[in-house]
């Protein structure tokens, strides 16, 4: 078999991505698409990602050798039973949802597991829609492969050489073993960031002191909480008992270092501390896990008028976009003034080079 024709039900910041990274590695295939949001699917076709836009989910998808659903997680089950009656026996259905459970379960009550392979490219950004979707998006970034009990090895190999060349990541797992592990590395500390920000908020006071003086680290720590509200409501509904599972280990650990900090325990809080510290320094920099890496770094600088403006200058003169810029007030586990983030990886390494062109002191974590 070979993949020819690939369709794609949903066109948002993932499916896009996807649409447009089998756009620009294989020209030559073709891509049908629905999305309900008419006007994204005459962008599409404008650019030339979509060849065949439809106006339903419906015999048109018959010709597909594979079908990618990139609708939300609650609405991906409607589509695999619409989808069906229509669909060749050889066409390999995948999802890209964050949780792989209820699709599976959807699939098989359906009888479809000769033909689901679920998929999660674990890839994302702040940014949604397909108006910020790019080919690179999935590029150097794992993505999970959960195969349905049924499907030949021969699709599996298939479907696992075609997201490799798209320059992911492929990486094959049972999807229970999925939920569990991204329950524990992505949907958990997503849970904390927020626990730990809504706590903050509702311990401060009236002058919100604790806003003001939050030192970087907090707000390194709790970046992830600022993600769609809605996206973890349903991933937290799709993965509840792994969720608690995870959940009640972490309140076990915590009780026990309360108990460490009521006896006093030295040893066993130096112990708590140096396991973490070593255990999160073996993690590779360029580790392409679930959360998605910052790309940031701190720079000395005078405190003079116009200074960030020059800095920005000298980035945007390099063809650099910013993310986010601004200057340190507490800097109690900080090294400089200003802390600037960027987009990527490649923007990240340009801006130091040019930076330290033009001696400026940069520190980088």
């Amino acid at each position: 078999m070979k993949i020819e024709t690939v369709g794609f039900v949903g066109l948002g910041l993932i499916g896009g991505s996807i649409a447009k990274a089998v756009k620009a590695f294989h020209p030559e295939i073709q891509i049908m698409a629905y999305t309900r949001t008419t006007d994204t699917l005459i962008e599409a076709a404008n650019e030339g990602t979509v060849d065949i836009a439809c106006t339903a989910v419906d015999s048109q998808f018959a010709a597909c050798d594979c079908i990618f659903l990139c609708a939300p997680v609650s609405t991906n089950a409607m589509y695999l039973e619409a989808l069906k009656p229509v669909i060749r026996k050889d066409c390999i259905l995948t999802d890209v949802g964050s949780t792989k459970t209820d699709i599976h379960r959807c699939a098989a009550a359906l009888d479809l597991e000769e033909q689901f392979i679920g998929g999660h490219p674990m890839a994302g950004s702040e940014k949604t829609g397909y108006a910020n979707a790019k080919p690179h998006l999935i590029e150097n970034a794992y993505y999970i492969i959960t195969p349905a009990a049924r499907v030949p090895g021969e699709a599996v190999e298939l479907f696992v050489s075609f997201i490799a060349s798209l320059k992911a990541l492929p990486l094959v797992l049972d999807y229970q073993r999925h939920d569990f592990i991204t329950a524990s590395v992505s949907h958990l500390p997503h849970l904390i960031a927020s626990s730990l920000v809504n706590l903050v908020h509702d311990l401060d006071d009236k002058d919100e002191l604790m806003k003001r003086i939050a030192a970087g680290g907090f707000k390194d720590i709790t970046r992830i909480a600022s993600s769609s509200p809605e996206m973890w409501e349903q991933i937290c509904k799709t993965n509840k008992e792994n969720l608690i599972r995870v959940l009640d280990c972490y309140l076990e650990q915590l009780t026990s270092v309360k108990k460490q900090l009521e006896q006093q325990d030295g040893d066993g809080l130096y112990r708590f501390f140096e396991t973490s510290r070593n255990y999160r320094n073996s993690i590779p920099d360029s580790s392409a896990g679930p959360i998605k890496k910052m790309y940031a770094f701190y720079c000395d600088m005078v405190d003079e008028a116009g200074g960030v403006a020059v800095l920005s200058t000298i980035l945007a003169a390099g063809g650099i976009s910013l993310k986010n810029i601004g200057i340190i007030h507490n800097r109690e586990f900080e090294e400089a003034v200003l802390k600037v983030e960027l987009y990527d990886e490649a923007s990240y390494e340009k801006a130091i080079a040019l930076l330290r062109k033009y001696r400026y002191t940069i520190y980088e974590r």
